[in-house]
């Protein structure tokens, strides 16, 4: 059938002779299979024109040659390649040349399968292990792994727990951290974290375009750029090793379209904050002046329209990124209400543009998600919850990087409220000194050390430069030794996620004072027994007034409240409790999934 196909289709004509010698030549090359498969894909074509016929022989005919009919036939989630190809050969050449860079990017994608093969295999050898069909890649997507961050102990606690389970899969750590060796890595985990890893099934696969993520590389469209920079890297990733299982551990969701259509995987996400949400969406509505929409937007109303377009589009494409994964966990329950809401976020007027080429093949690839699972972050609290709770300092801690959203600017201006309005606070009392501000937090960049320099600018325009103190980049034993004697912890950032930092506060028997949002609003600052652990707020007068609350509670109602925050965050946060929702949120099943 497929000669008749051949010989029926060769219509006269200058220069049909060389794509009839060609296509005759190919087809005398390939194997039974390959002529069967090529049978069902011209099976029923109608070729009318000989200039249509002649494009769809001439793709045809290299295709047979390059690809592997074992590969062509193996789904795409919906479109496969050989439905693809199908299609060509009936559509007009105007509607095929759409199809026609789909279909070499296919190409390309097989030939990276293949040559995976030997890295594959180069990557056992080199950790010692022999070549096994059965030994399985779990490959973590974080390209700040040596950052020592809250999100960076939800990947090593995840790698140790799967070292622990499961011996024999191999965890590959897709890193941009360029400027560090795997050994240098590995001891920061131990000295920050107290995670002890086994180098022998653990292997770093280091990443050269880290800066296509960088929020100083977009300047302007930041969210977008860094999604189209984060595809990149998950390209160079997957040009470097593919994995059977891969797992976003940093909120990349962009990069699931690459890695689906390389490597052909399952992939899935452990997501701390959502890209956009419609907090966002209804902030630019509103006008409001925000980290993420500045004066010049929100003053604007023709910007702020422009604005909400982008954002539109951009939660279109964001939700049916996420669609994609086979499993998704989240950090805190407001983190997953705004998951679930994108998963289920539709766009009439967009869905109906996605109806026409080349717009249509982007609904192909969908695995129905439409929830996601909450998995509370490891909070490495036995340390900490050996402090004495008791002849506590008046210092008011602030533990977190010195990252925008962090706001850090909200707790200086409500530290200066406090002690504007309860003037006694800043006196020495009782051979003590007045109540301190310390800001501890890690620096990044060049952009979170000049943040910091115009928190210590505000701090002395308030005239409080006396009674705070900022700590950058301090070793873990430090942040300890503060947690230990501190009184009052505080976080300001609106929406927080989660909050581990606010956990460690409670574990370590300090008195937390919270943004009423988010994470620390609904999971971690809430009754123990009926009784309060904690206090929200949510301007710099009542951070003010729950801060003096807090200062001035009697020893008893002080020793009760640091004693249930720490029973609370001790039981319900911990490595153990991580682990048990790690291991349900269903990677086991994606990875073995052929078994």
């Amino acid at each position: 059938m497929a000669k008749k196909w051949v010989t029926s289709n060769m219509m006269g004509g200058r220069g049909r002779s060389h794509y009839r010698g060609t296509l005759y030549s190919a087809y005398a090359r390939v194997s039974e299979a390959q002529k069967d498969l090529f049978a069902k894909c011209t099976a029923g074509a109608n070729v009318e024109s000989p200039r249509s016929g002649m494009r769809a022989e001439s793709v045809i005919g290299v295709l047979i040659e390059e690809v592997s009919p074992s590969r062509v036939t193996s789904s795409l989630t919906t479109f496969s390649l050989t439905q693809s190809l199908k299609m060509a050969v009936s559509l007009p050449p105007l509607l095929l040349l759409p199809l026609l860079p789909w279909l070499l990017l296919s190409i390309y994608a097989y030939r990276l399968r293949s040559a995976n093969r030997l890295r594959r295999s180069l990557v056992l050898a080199g950790l010692g292990l022999p070549p096994s069909v059965t030994t399985r890649l779990v490959g973590f997507f974080h390209p700040y792994c040596n950052a020592g961050g809250g999100g960076e102990r939800v990947l090593w606690t995840a790698v140790a727990a799967l070292q622990r389970t499961e011996p024999d899969v191999v965890s590959v750590i897709y890193s941009g951290d360029t400027d560090a060796a795997q050994a240098e890595i590995l001891a920061k985990v131990k000295a920050r974290f107290d995670i002890t890893l086994d180098p022998s099934t653990l292997h770093f696969v280091f990443l050269g375009s880290r800066w296509m993520v960088e929020e100083s590389t977009w300047p302007r469209f930041t969210i977008l750029g860094q999604s189209i920079g984060s595809m990149y890297l998950a390209w160079e990733a997957m040009s470097k090793l593919i994995p059977d299982l891969y797992i976003d551990t940093m909120g990349y969701a962009f990069t699931f379209h690459v890695v689906s259509f390389i490597g052909r995987i399952p992939v899935g996400a452990y997501v701390h904050y959502p890209t956009i949400s419609t907090d966002m969406l209804a902030r630019v509505k509103s006008r409001k002046k925000w980290h993420t929409n500045p004066d010049t937007v929100s003053s604007s109303a023709v910007l702020s329209k422009g604005k909400l377009l982008y954002y539109r589009i951009f939660m279109y494409y964001y939700a049916r990124s996420l669609r994609m994964a086979r499993f998704l966990m989240v950090n805190s329950s407001w983190t997953k209400s705004h998951v679930d809401a994108i998963l289920q976020h539709s766009d009439s007027l967009l869905d109906i543009l996605h109806t026409l080429p080349p717009l249509l093949f982007l609904r192909a690839y969908n695995a129905g998600l439409t929830s996601a699972q909450i998995v509370y972050p490891p909070c490495d609290t036995r340390e900490m919850a050996q402090f004495s709770l008791q002849d506590r300092e008046p210092i008011i801690m602030s533990v977190a990087q010195f990252r925008p959203e962090k706001d850090h600017a909200a707790q200086v201006r409500a530290f200066e409220r406090l002690l504007k309005t309860f003037p006694e606070h800043g006196a020495s009392q009782r051979g003590q000194a007045g109540v301190k501000l310390v800001l501890l937090g890690g620096s990044r960049n060049a952009e979170d050390a000049a943040r910091v320099e115009g928190l210590r600018q505000l701090a002395k325009d308030l005239g409080i430069e006396a009674h705070v103190r900022f700590i950058v980049n301090a070793p873990y034993p430090d942040m300890l030794r503060w947690l230990s004697k501190a009184s009052i912890g505080m976080n300001t950032m609106v929406d927080e996620h989660f909050g581990i930092n606010v956990v460690e506060y409670m574990a370590a028997g300090v008195i937390p004072v919270v943004h009423a949002s988010g994470g620390p609003l609904r999971d971690i600052v809430v009754p123990f027994n009926g009784e309060l652990t904690g206090y929200h707020a949510e301007t710099p007068e009542t951070f003010a007034e729950a801060l003096h609350v807090a200062l001035t509670l009697s020893s008893a109602d002080d020793l009760a409240m640091r004693r249930r925050a720490r029973t609370w965050a001790v039981q319900r946060f911990s490595e153990e409790e991580f682990e048990r929702g790690w291991h349900a949120s269903g990677w086991r099943e994606c990875l073995f999934r052929d078994q």
